[in-house]
């Protein structure tokens, strides 16, 4: 709790308004004492208004009008002339006089802070003008001690209503700023610790919704951070799956190609007839090697985009990737059928989406058209409670074992002779870019069926 920011600004209001209590107490207390003495004062004034009557008054009344005052004497100067006017037996000498008449906020201050301080009991004079023009001054001898208790229950009471303001005051910034401020930094921090945990999830990029302003160009900021490392984090692991794959690759494109300048040389240097058998062999050792090489490059390029997450409807695009399909099986025997809601609609980026679909139908109808007999290829999809799933499967003959083994990865999970594997790592990167994962359903004679579970919604 202490050492949480909302803990150490609870404690940091509290001091600070304290602080601000403790400026405004002495003013207060010193403002308590001079209305002390001036209510004391007129006090005397009124007691002394029976001797102005020239009525002579009985010494125990004239006692009675004194102690109702809390005063020993009262002297008052009337038409320059100053008189005693009501007097008793005093305990000792005067210690301090105090004239109200030209005391300052200062003077006062430090008077306050005199009498406070000193703990002894004194004989003061004190001095200052009478009210509603009852003469030029009146002056009153009493004792400080009761003044001292008064200023001293003031000041308490003064300190425990400052105490009660700083609890209040500090409980209410407590709270204003866990909401307004720590709150949406833990939001921040919540978002950074789920980025951490899968940095090539694009949903887990952090999408700037706070209203402050410096949160706001923070958030801002950590997208671009975000973004920046998710995408060099896919560079360096396709450089480092390229860089394995670099020395296998040389010694297979070496032989390729000195396979095919073998055929080149015969070729040039003989008129046999055997050269027509020859050609398609050339052709198929320099296919074979431009498609590793382009395969290799695509995948060795290391600029995939991060997926650009939109709306969009999954049965016209897997039409469209169908429709393509059809004109690359020409005449073989293998038919293909979609099983989607015509109104689904699905959140991603649709070109991914339709490399991924792509790619999947184009493995199963090459898996096909390698056997003698024909197939199916069937595409399906629906929406659950949290996710989407597409299915792809086919009739064709399976993945052979060592496919299975490194289905996604590349240059190892090829299903087909030629083949380099690239297809299905590449699909694999695109669906977890999304947040969802690829897995193999089922493989076997019967046929071979992909699983694709995306999931609705934002990580939060």
């Amino acid at each position: 709790m202490l050492n949480s920011l909302s803990g150490r600004f609870l404690i940091l209001t509290s001091v600070f308004v304290m602080l601000a209590e403790v400026l405004i107490f002495l003013p207060s207390v010193a403002r308590y004492r001079e209305d002390y003495l001036l209510d004391h004062l007129e006090r005397a004034q009124i007691a002394s208004l029976a001797l102005l009557a020239d009525v002579v008054l009985d010494p125990a009344l004239e006692q009675e009008l004194l102690d109702n005052a809390g005063v020993y004497n009262v002297a008052l100067q009337r038409n320059s002339a100053r008189e005693l006017m009501l007097s008793s037996p005093m305990p000792g000498p005067v210690d301090t006089t105090y004239d109200l008449r030209r005391a300052g906020a200062w003077v006062l201050i430090r008077d306050a802070v005199v009498r406070l301080v000193d703990t002894q009991p004194r004989l003061i004079r004190v001095v200052g003008y009478p009210t509603r023009d009852g003469g030029q001054l009146i002056e009153i001898t009493m004792d400080s001690a009761p003044l001292r208790v008064a200023m001293i229950d003031y000041g308490l009471r003064i300190l425990l209503l400052s105490a009660v303001i700083s609890v209040i005051t500090a409980c209410m910034l407590f709270f204003a700023v866990r909401r307004f401020l720590v709150r949406p930094i833990k939001s921040v921090v919540s978002q950074m610790q789920s980025f951490a945990e899968a940095p090539e999830d694009a949903r887990r990029i952090i999408t700037p919704t706070a209203g402050i302003t410096e949160l706001r160009e923070a958030e801002e900021a950590l997208k671009s951070l975000e973004t920046q490392l998710a995408q060099s984090l896919r560079q360096k692991e396709r450089l480092a799956q390229l860089g394995g794959a670099v020395a296998r690759v040389s010694h297979d494109l070496r032989n390729i190609l000195t396979s095919a300048q073998l055929f080149t040389d015969r070729i040039e240097m003989s008129e046999d007839p055997t050269v027509k058998r020859m050609a398609p062999k050339l052709v198929g050792s320099i296919t074979r090697a431009v498609s590793l090489c382009e395969s290799t490059l695509a995948f060795g390029k290391a600029e995939e985009p991060a997926p650009v997450l939109t709306q969009f409807n999954l049965a016209n695009l897997v039409n469209e990737v169908l429709e393509a399909e059809r004109l690359a099986i020409g005449d073989h025997d293998v038919s293909l059928s979609e099983d989607i809601p015509a109104s689904m609609q699905m959140r991603g980026d649709p070109e991914q989406i339709y490399r991924v679909v792509a790619n999947l139908v184009r493995n199963a109808r090459q898996a096909i058209t390698g056997t003698a007999g024909g197939g199916e290829i069937s595409v399906a999809a629906w929406a659950e409670e949290d996710e989407w799933r597409i299915e792809v499967a086919d009739t064709g003959p399976g993945l052979p074992p060592k496919a299975r083994e490194h289905l996604f990865q590349p240059f190892q999970g090829g299903a087909r002779k030629g083949g380099t594997g690239l297809g299905l790592a590449i699909v694999a990167e695109l669906v977890r870019h999304h947040g969802g994962t690829l897995c193999l359903k089922r493989s076997g004679p019967e046929g071979t069926c992909f699983e694709i579970r995306l999931p609705m919604g934002d990580v939060g």
